[in-house]
Formats: C-alpha cells, sequence, structure tokens
C-alpha cells in the first residue's frame, strides 16, 4: 500500500491483525488486496470512496456499525468526507 492515510497495528497474533486507520481529508489506504476476512468499524460517522477495477462506489459509515468482508476484495479507499475520518480494521487470520 502506498497511500496517504495514516495505520497503527494495534494488536497482531496468529489469529487476528487489528489496525486503526486514519485519514485526512482526501487521503487514501492505496491500492491493496485484503488475505484474509476482515470487519471494520467505524470510529465516526461519514464517507469513504471504495476505488475498484469495477468502478467507484461511496460508502455511508455509520459511527460504531461494523461490516464484514471477506478475503480477495481488491481496492483503495478513499476518504469522501469533509474532514479527517477514521475506522478500526480486525483481519481474521
Amino acid at each position: 500500500m502506498t497511500g496517504t492515510a495514516k495505520s497503527i497495528v494495534h494488536l497482531e497474533n496468529d489469529k487476528v491483525i487489528v489496525t486503526e486507520w486514519r485519514f485526512d481529508k482526501g487521503d487514501s489506504t492505496g491500492w491493496h488486496r485484503h488475505g484474509h476476512d476482515y470487519v471494520v468499524v467505524p470510529l465516526m460517522d461519514g464517507q469513504l470512496k471504495l476505488v475498484t477495477s469495477d468502478g467507484d462506489s461511496i460508502a455511508d459509515m455509520k459511527k460504531g456499525a461494523p461490516y464484514f468482508r471477506s478475503e480477495g476484495v481488491e481496492h483503495d479507499v478513499v476518504n469522501a468526507t469533509d474532514g479527517e475520518y477514521a475506522f478500526i480494521e480486525v483481519e481474521l487470520k
């Protein structure tokens, strides 16, 4: 990943990786592929632009409302919120 968003790994062991992602306006994760199933827990309301090979879409994020994604997802995630945005990602190994 070569994006501008900041990531902090809070926990990594043989079962999970827990990463906090922080974005300034317009920051991105960079193009990447998820090698594990994962859960995202938004830390605030906001919008993220998901850039995929099938096109772009906007995801409305709600503070505390987690969602699950399966292994293999390929995308770039861009902060489409006016201001800072953050979420916790829990990868299941």
